[in-house]
This record gives structure tokens, C-alpha cells and sequence, in this order.
């Protein structure tokens, strides 16, 4: 053998070596070389036996090993023996190199192979590169437990899929999910194994050629059914393509469950529906409180307040302006509760002093909303309602756009009512002097498009506060 002494980058110098081979003198030239370039040489054994025994007990860094061997274990059964209690790198050393002893062979997953005769630079490149390997794949192997064990650790359902939409891998949340193991649902089609719908319509959805037809890498469902054999799950989807340079070689699909999501998400809106219930039974106490000093006019603040949202509606305000305007409508006459009942209910023409007792309503009613949390402007619309856009309105004389809109309704639906209805003091006018009395008042008492908007509720919805 040539002498050969290794490049110091190799960096396995002092590796601990076992030496597996029956002929003596071979095993003795094999030994003074690894001494030579640097190796500890561990023991020197003939048989599989001790070789497995002398293994086990001191776990070398590398194994040479002669495929032929003296008792009843050649080296490759050695080899096998070992492998199931411990990963220790072999590099076989053999005079044979027929192809059914390497087929043998390949089935230990040697890290090596080296035919007799071999020379020292032979033997060191082959050893550092069977311990470089073997470095390799034991950094491999455990990053591949940390994923593993990471990727089963996820709450969420992930699957992953190649770029056929053929599923790669599941992980357990995805397992439990779809009810099937990973093993069965292997290299199947995700369309066809994992049906996602519409959690309106329940039409299946083909969430990968959505993702196919994105031009994000990342796209995002958060609302979806999931249908398996046994339930339907509510679900938030992410999919995510796996890039290879420019190409998509894949997909990421994870998938969370959102049961108890929706659960509290229904929860809440009961209690919200519930909370807003004892919130309208509260407004219409308080509406009922004042309407028991004047029962003469019982009924008139519903009544204007359902006019004033049939002309909302007609306005096309949102959902939440109407309930304000619904709100403010039952409230806006609170304020009558200070004023005495003999003159609310007095059958003749009020004094100068009686009249300004009655102005005084909106004051008191905003006194007494201002200090309530709505989510409007309540007490400012009923502080508001008596105002003209002229200004010649009380108690502030405020005039035009500074009359916000929703007090500028309920004032045309308050005169409406008021002279539609029965008073203690005069009979029912009728809507039609009612309407004669807003038009004629378009544009200098009433905001123009309220008073459109009122007319044709009244003659074209043919409405009345009977029905």
C-alpha cells in the first residue's frame, strides 16, 4: 500500500474505527494504515459475532467490513444485525465484486465499498466520505423528527399537495378531520378525497383551481364547509403554492376548524339580539311613561315614529339610521312628562305662558336622553324635532343642514300624525290636509326631499297608521 496522509479539511482525524476481516494480515496492513492517517482503530475482530458484540458495546464512528467472513455470519448479515440496534456507517472490504453480492449488499445501505487490493488515498477518501455521508444523513434524519414531530403538533389540518393535486402528506389534526389515516389517502386526488363547499349554498368548491387561477402565492378562505361521511365542519382555508425558482411544484393546504368560532359568533349575536330586545322594551317604557300625562294623544310617538321609518326606508338609509330614527321617533315627546297634565290635555286654545311650558318639551327630554349611552344621536334628534329649516322653529331657531337629518324626518312625520290624528281640542284633520300642510311648507319649514319622500309614502304605499 502506498503511503498517504489525508488533507487536514477532511476534519475526521481521530475517528473511532472497528475492523471487521478475517485475514490477519490484511487486517494488521489495514490497521497500521488507519494509525497512519490519523484513526483510532477500536479493535480488530474476525468473526460477525464479535464484531456485532464489540459494536454494540463500544459504538465506533464507522465499521470496515469484510464480506466474507469466518464462523456462520457473513458480513452483510453482520452488518443487518447491527443496523437494527444501532446507525454506525459501513464501508465493505471484499476480493468480490460479482452482482449478486453486491445486490446483497445494496439491501444494508453500506456507505462504501472498497475492492481488495486498495490504496491508502483510496481507503482515507472513502472513509471521509462514508463519515461525511453518515454526518449528513443523522442531521437529515433529525430534522426530519423535528418537522415531523412539529408538522403532527400543528392544531390545524395541513395537507400538502404536488402540482397535480395529488396529496403528499397529511398531518394528525388533518387525519381526524378527513376520518381517514395518512396511508390511505396518499397520492390521491385532493378534489376528489377532501370536499369543500359554500357554507351558504353548499356547492363544492375546487378551492386548488381557484388558487390555480390566483396570482398570489398565497390565498386565503375564511368561511368554508368542509363534508366528510359523518359532518359537515365550518372552516378557514390557506393555501399556499411550494416554489421551486418560478415554478409551483405544489401546494400547502391548511384548514382550522372554526366550530367554536361560529358557536360564539352565534352566541353573540343571540345575546346582542337579546340586549337589543330589553333595549327597545326599555325605549318604549320610557315612551309610555310620558304618554300617561297626556292620554289624549296615546299612541303618537309609535305612530310617528313608524312614519318617519316608512320614510326613511323611502330615503334608502341603512339599517342602523332607520333603528335610530325608530328609536328617537318613540322618544322624541319624553320631555312632556314635566309639563302639567291639565294642559296637555286642556280641550281649548293654550295661553302664551301655557304654549311656552309646552316648548319647553325638547329641552327636557334631551336633559333627560343626554345622559343614556346610545349608539346615535338621540338626544340631540329630540332636542332638534321642533326646529325649521328656516329657523323659525324652537328651542334653538336652528336652521338648514345644521337641523340634522334624522330630527328633520321625525319633524314631518310629527306634524303628519299630529293633524291626522284626534286632539282634545279639535277632530282628526285627515292626511290629506296633513300633506297639504307639509307641501306647503316644502322648502321653508320641511327639507324638500322629507316632504317628497312623505307624500309618496302616504298616496303611492296608500299607508295609515290603522293597519
Amino acid at each position: 500500500m502506498i503511503p498517504y496522509s489525508p488533507q487536514p479539511e477532511y476534519g475526521n482525524e481521530g475517528s473511532r474505527i472497528l475492523i471487521v476481516e478475517d485475514e490477519a494480515i490484511v487486517a494488521l496492513n489495514i490497521k497500521g494504515s488507519l494509525n497512519a492517517l490519523g484513526y483510532t482503530v477500536i479493535g480488530v475482530v474476525s468473526t460477525g459475532e464479535k464484531a456485532i458484540e464489540l459494536a454494540i458495546a463500544q459504538l465506533p464512528d464507522l465499521i470496515l467490513m469484510d464480506i466474507m467472513l469466518e464462523g456462520d455470519m457473513d458480513g452483510i448479515e453482520t452488518a443487518e444485525e447491527i443496523n437494527k440496534e444501532h446507525c454506525i456507517p459501513v464501508i465493505y472490504i471484499t476480493a468480490y465484486a460479482d452482482k449478486e453480492t453486491l445486490s446483497r449488499a445494496k439491501i444494508t445501505e453500506p456507505f462504501g465499498y472498497i475492492i481488495k487490493p486498495f490504496e491508502d488515498r483510496e481507503l482515507s477518501l472513502t472513509i471521509e466520505m462514508a463519515l461525511y455521508k453518515h454526518r449528513a444523513e443523522c442531521a437529515l434524519k433529525e430534522n426530519r423528527r423535528w418537522l415531523k414531530t412539529t408538522f403532527n403538533s400543528i392544531g390545524d389540518a395541513v395537507i400538502t399537495t404536488n402540482k397535480n393535486g395529488q396529496i403528499k402528506s397529511i398531518n394528525k389534526t388533518a387525519s381526524l378531520m378527513l376520518g381517514c389515516s395518512a396511508e390511505y389517502i396518499f397520492a390521491k386526488d385532493f378534489n376528489s378525497e377532501v370536499n369543500m363547499a359554500d357554507p351558504i349554498s353548499l356547492k363544492y368548491l375546487n378551492i386548488l383551481d381557484d388558487f390555480a387561477n390566483s396570482e398570489e402565492n398565497t390565498i386565503q378562505i375564511d368561511d368554508a364547509i368542509l363534508k366528510t361521511q359523518n359532518k359537515h365542519i365550518p372552516v378557514s382555508v390557506s393555501i399556499s403554492g411550494i416554489k421551486d425558482r418560478k415554478t409551483t411544484i405544489g401546494t400547502v393546504i391548511v384548514l382550522r376548524d372554526i366550530s367554536q368560532i361560529k358557536k360564539s359568533e352565534a352566541a353573540l349575536k343571540n345575546s346582542l339580539k337579546k340586549l337589543r330586545h330589553t333595549f327597545d322594551e326599555t325605549v318604549a317604557s320610557l315612551a309610555i311613561m310620558s304618554e300617561k300625562r297626556d292620554p289624549y294623544t296615546s299612541g303618537h310617538q309609535q305612530r310617528v315614529a313608524e312614519l318617519a321609518c316608512k320614510i326613511a326606508i323611502k330615503l334608502q338609509m341603512s339599517v342602523e339610521e332607520i333603528h335610530c330614527i325608530k328609536v328617537a321617533g318613540i322618544l322624541h315627546d319624553v320631555g312632556k312628562f314635566s309639563i302639567p297634565a291639565e294642559i296637555l290635555s286642556k280641550p281649548t286654545k293654550l295661553t302664551d305662558i301655557e304654549m311656552s311650558l309646552v316648548k319647553t318639551h325638547p329641552e327636557v327630554g334631551y336633559e333627560i336622553l343626554k345622559g343614556i349611552s346610545f349608539p346615535w344621536p338621540v338626544a340631540k334628534i329630540v332636542h332638534q324635532h321642533h326646529e325649521r329649516i328656516n329657523g323659525s322653529g324652537y328651542p334653538a331657531g336652528l336652521s338648514g343642514n345644521n337641523i340634522i337629518l334624522e330630527a328633520r324626518i321625525i319633524a314631518v312625520a310629527d306634524v303628519v300624525e299630529a293633524m291626522s290624528s284626534h286632539r282634545p281640542y279639535r277632530p282628526a284633520l285627515g292626511f290629506e290636509k296633513a300633506a297639504d300642510e307639509i307641501i306647503r311648507g316644502r322648502g321653508t319649514h320641511y327639507d324638500p326631499n322629507i316632504v317628497d319622500a312623505c307624500i309618496a309614502v302616504i298616496k303611492n304605499e296608500n299607508f295609515s297608521f290603522d293597519k
